[in-house]
């Protein structure tokens, strides 16, 4: 088992700039990739960024490139989301989560936490 727990979040003006942060504990080596996600009031949730643990490579859907870093404290076993240049439509609840190999997809999830750029 892993388990995530997620901190940051909360209220900011649109163009503004939050860093959310999630850190991992149990069987931390099985998750290979690591990444979050996000689910807006009324909408599936979505992916937003990944990173893979062994070597860093990262991932982003299209609308974040270029305002959110994904990064890793290896030390700390804990993942970061920077975002940068908030817009309302990155209002959403963000959600931490973990893939294995076995699986082949995110089956360990944080509590979430709520992010609001307000326009």
């Amino acid at each position: 088992q892993v388990q995530l727990v997620e901190s940051g979040g909360g209220l900011v003006q649109a163009g503004g700039s939050m860093r959310l942060s999630c850190a991992a504990s149990g069987r931390t080596s099985s998750a290979y990739l690591r990444g979050w996600h996000r689910q807006a009031p009324g909408k599936e949730r979505e992916f937003v960024a990944s990173i893979r643990w062994s070597d860093g490579e990262t991932n982003y859907r299209d609308s974040v490139k270029g305002r959110f870093t994904i990064s890793r404290d290896n030390a700390k076993n804990t993942i970061y989301l920077q975002m940068n240049d908030l817009k309302p439509e990155d209002t959403a609840v963000y959600y931490c989560a973990a893939a294995t190999p076995a699986a082949g997809t995110y089956i360990y999830w944080g509590q979430g936490v709520q992010v609001t750029a307000l326009s």
